[in-house]
């Protein structure tokens, strides 16, 4: 079903213990082409959520990224920590960033049973296509070049969907409500690093 629709989130969450709030619009270029999609599913679809949950008396974690954060000096060995001030560079990571606002707000201002995470790169099965990962995969299997935005010298921690998944399922169980919570696995690399890594597990030169 659709996010923004209220009854229908409130019919689900009124059968549920807890709500995993996953969903979101994720592509950043398709971000700076159309903003209005993720205004709808990153804002109002996230307090759709709310709304359900606080009627119901539901847990919720919210999933967001570590992109709400901007970018890290690429000569400075920092790390984002819950104190870092937010500063997004997208209409995706904006979004990001106002819902993460909004369930601050609904923890602070009704009471919901709230927590959140700000969680770095996934890669694994089924990831859509659009993303660095898959997407330098289909490439080179159909033939067309693995492109890298400038020299590829950006630098992103990459974490493995089912790890993401681990640390998800540890702050519904132990977290406390209220907190935020940065997930990462210290797995750092240059984008034209992991393009080298694929193309020689793929045998490409």
């Amino acid at each position: 079903g659709d996010i923004t629709d209220g009854p229908l989130v409130e019919k689900l969450v009124a059968e549920s213990d807890a709500v995993a709030h996953f969903a979101a619009e994720t592509h950043v270029d398709n971000s700076l082409s159309d903003p209005s999609p993720f205004v709808r599913s990153n804002i109002v679809g996230t307090f759709a959520i709310l709304e359900a949950v606080r009627a119901h008396g539901v847990r919720l974690h919210h999933i967001s990224t570590d992109e709400v954060y901007g970018d890290l000096p690429l000569d400075q060995a920092v790390r984002f920590t819950p104190e870092t001030p937010y500063n997004p560079s997208s209409p995706y990571s904006a979004s990001k960033a106002g819902a993460d606002m909004l369930v601050r707000a609904w923890v602070r201002s009704y009471g919901v049973a709230a927590t959140i995470s700000n969680c770095s790169n996934n890669y694994g099965p089924y990831q859509h296509i659009e993303k660095f990962i898959p997407r330098q995969i289909t490439n080179v299997l159909t033939g067309r070049r693995p492109k890298l935005y400038g020299a590829g010298a950006n630098v992103r921690d990459w974490i493995h969907v089912e790890d993401h998944n681990s640390a998800v399922w540890r702050i519904l169980t132990d977290g406390e409500i209220g907190r935020t919570y940065l997930i990462g696995a210290d797995g750092e690399r240059d984008n034209i690093s992991v393009l080298r890594l694929i193309l020689s597990l793929m045998g490409r030169d």
